[in-house]
């Protein structure tokens, strides 16, 4: 197995690049920076960073950063990199940002064609009777999907959860048993759902990064529906609401949901795009609405400053030749297969290094898209990344007389 190590600064600029990196020294890694404030770096221009709130630090690559938030999580929506994590993966009330599984499911079967959007669902008097927020159904009434969709989104009503559930699993309890099962589909990896709401249940729990995960593929998934979430308002029942969501009402983010118990705190969960690139934020467990708009706004603002994605290569751009043996043509490129984007801190390339595996020479023949090596990404600030190397091209191998002559060619000139 053949390794190569190089700078990820002398890659980033251009492929091309690359061959005549792996041939230079190899430099020692530069000396971590004692930890700073985030939007502090020492020598990147940057302005003063702003007062942060009263609390405990979370883990960040550029250093601890102090948030109000309880618990909290900050992913880059390309990458899947985390940018800040605060007892991430702790169990936790997640109040109505339970709602977006609900809302998952909906899409999910949507997408299928199992529920139309234009499909009226009936009200039963336990949705009609049920606590918190509410759409304000009306008990007897038909309700269509797309109404409920946005009185579950914009105005977080438990009695629409609880239609939708209804006419989905038969009743609420199995609808989430469904919850539980296209959590563990998704990659939910500490959730636990008792209902449709986030109703106060001391079984009922989440982690921060599995809210970020589920909203992460809430956008992946469907982005042909997403458009409901950064609806500021919605009328239903001649009852106006406005999105209980502070980043959206201020267009800071165009969504997801916002969450409240008093065991939880305030939670919210946003997203938003800027300049092509998109952040995943969730935080809870704060003392109030204010604390949680202020919060929220300071880390989305936070990400989107201090790091950046750099793409190291597309999905057909040539990372390595390697040497075939007994095949009708010398090398085979390594491709990657998919467009590698790595989240790093700005201005933080020369922290990175690239390392390539792979067998050489390759025995022909050699089909395109079989993996023949890895390619990792690791170093200070960068979250260690993995991606298979795959055969660029088909190379048949070489009849039986060019077969003899490469043989006989190898044992006589030993090349």
């Amino acid at each position: 197995m053949l390794s190569r190590r190089f700078l990820l600064a002398g890659a980033a600029v251009g492929l091309p690049s690359l061959a005549a990196a792996q041939t230079r020294p190899q430099h020692p890694a530069p000396r971590p920076p004692a930890p700073h404030p985030a939007g502090a770096a020492p020598g990147r221009g940057r302005r003063p960073a702003e007062p942060v709130p009263t609390g405990t630090p979370a883990n960040t690559p550029i250093g601890p950063l102090d948030t109000a938030a309880r618990w909290a999580v900050v992913l880059d929506f390309a990458t899947g990199a985390t940018l800040l994590d605060k007892d991430a993966d702790a169990s936790m009330p997640p109040s109505s940002m339970t709602k977006l599984m609900t809302i998952y499911i909906v899409y999910s079967l949507l997408k299928s064609g199992r529920l139309q959007l234009t499909q009226e669902l009936p009200v039963s008097e336990r949705a009609w009777r049920m606590g918190g927020s509410k759409m304000f159904v009306g008990i007897g009434t038909q309700v269509k999907v797309e109404d409920l969709i946005r009185g579950v989104i914009v105005q977080s009503g438990n009695d629409a959860c609880i239609v939708l559930a209804e006419a989905i699993a038969g009743s609420e309890e199995q609808f989430a048993e469904l919850m539980n099962q296209k959590g563990k589909e998704i990659g939910l990896q500490n959730s636990n759902f008792r209902n449709a709401t986030g109703w106060p249940d001391p079984e009922h729990r989440m982690s921060v990064r599995d809210i970020a995960v589920l909203a992460r593929r809430l956008i992946q998934d469907f982005p042909e529906y997403y458009h409901y979430d950064s609806e500021k308002a919605f009328k239903y029942n001649n009852i106006e609401q406005q999105n209980r969501n502070p980043l959206v009402q201020k267009n800071l983010a165009d969504g997801l949901k916002t969450g409240h118990t008093d065991d939880g705190g305030y939670g919210l969960v946003a997203s938003a795009e800027r300049s092509g690139r998109r952040i995943v934020l969730v935080v809870n467990g704060l003392n109030s609405m204010r604390q949680r708009a202020e919060e929220g706004e300071r880390l989305l603002e936070w990400a989107f400053r201090e790091f950046e994605n750099v793409t190291l290569f597309t999905a057909d751009q040539p990372v390595e030749q390697v040497p075939v043996w007994l095949g009708t043509q010398p090398t085979v490129p390594l491709v990657g297969g998919r467009d590698l984007v790595v989240t790093m801190p700005r201005g933080w390339r020369n922290r990175a290094k690239i390392t390539l595996e792979y067998d050489t020479p390759v025995q022909a023949p050699v089909a395109r898209g079989a993996q023949l090596g890895r390619l990792t990404v690791i170093g200070q600030g960068v979250p260690e990344m993995q991606v298979p190397l795959l055969a660029g091209a088909d190379v048949p191998r070489l009849g039986l007389p060019g077969r003899a002559w490469a043989v006989l060619t190898h044992y006589v000139t030993g090349s």
